[in-house]
């Protein structure tokens, strides 16, 4: 057998490994039931290339995996999120709140990957913040209405931007699902269309967006996982020129909110804002120079948030 012969079920392979990641996506995005298993023209030949190198990623760790395809997984998640909870139409809130999340971004460990951050807020009075990997970023309006200025919505950006730059969405994969999907992968059988691997295989792609989705609706993050994007936090806002203290305000603005006691959103899925209050204090205080508040952000938030329903 020549070599030509030999890549004839890598290049099948490719093809079915794109499908089935198409699927995942256009199901999530477009919540259509018409399967795109069977209309895989639908993909550009670009994503068709990154997303096939997704797929040969998904070995045993996530740290095999590029920043491109941390992007793609990323906006697969992110459309099943914005499947649950819909955009604020604001435009103009918008782009501020993606103004002072890249300002954050810029003095971040990771300021730079595959196609940049994204900040969206979401239409829900619900107290809640979350980031998909691969820079995607959702605050809800009920979260805004919590901060009192510029500098606490900064610390809340800057804590899911600790999350992305950490790859914490990417660690919530179970170890056991890359495994499989491997295993899958380089199988004979899901190579052929209409196999019973086949089917395990989008089972497989499903579950793996399923642990990252879980993790930012359901479960929350390892607790380590949230003390890290807290100290990241102090970080990147210092640098920013923010006042890291807006973290423990907004921390305290938590405790006592009207909604601590409901268990939804972000008291689903984060430790007690008193636990974290602590170790977030003692953070600060070893820094040399703490930065202050400034009025002219202050005013600028209200500028923005002043009338937000």
């Amino acid at each position: 057998m020549n070599r030509k012969t030999k890549s004839l079920p890598r290049v099948f392979l490719a093809g079915v490994v794109l499908v089935v990641l198409a699927y995942l996506i256009a199901c999530a995005a477009m919540e259509k039931g018409v399967s795109v298993l069977t209309s895989p023209e639908k993909l550009s030949q670009k994503d068709k290339a990154s997303l096939l190198r997704v797929a040969k990623a998904l070995r045993s760790s996530f740290a095999d995996i590029t920043e491109e395809e941390e992007y793609y997984i990323g906006r697969s998640v992110a459309a099943t999120i914005l499947a649950t909870y819909p955009a604020l139409n604001n435009s103009r809130l918008t782009r501020y709140v993606n103004r002072v999340g890249q300002a954050v971004v810029l003095y971040s460990d990771r300021p730079e990957i595959f196609a940049g951050y994204h900040f969206l807020v979401l239409d829900s009075n619900e107290i809640n913040a979350m980031a998909a990997p691969g820079g995607f970023i959702f605050i809800t309006k009920g979260l805004l209405r919590l901060c009192r200025n510029e500098d606490m919505l900064a610390a809340v950006l800057a804590h899911e931007v600790g999350h992305v730059a950490a790859k914490h969405g990417l660690r919530s994969i179970k170890k056991s699902r890359l495994i499989e999907a491997f295993r899958l992968l380089a199988s004979e059988a899901a190579q052929r269309s209409g196999s019973a691997e086949l089917a395990k295989l989008v089972s497989t792609y499903k579950s793996i967006l399923g642990d990252i989705t879980a993790t930012l609706i359901e479960r929350g993050y390892d607790r380590k996982f949230e003390t890290e994007a807290d100290e990241l936090a102090v970080k990147f806002m210092t640098r920013a020129g923010y006042s890291p203290t807006a973290l423990s305000d907004f921390l305290a603005a938590l405790a006592s909110s009207a909604q601590a006691s409901s268990g939804k959103g972000w008291f689903k899925t984060h430790p007690a804002p008193e636990k974290r209050l602590a170790k977030v204090s003692a953070k600060i205080k070893a820094l040399p120079q703490v930065p202050a508040v400034a009025k002219v952000r202050t005013q600028r938030f209200h500028q923005y948030c002043s009338r937000l329903k």
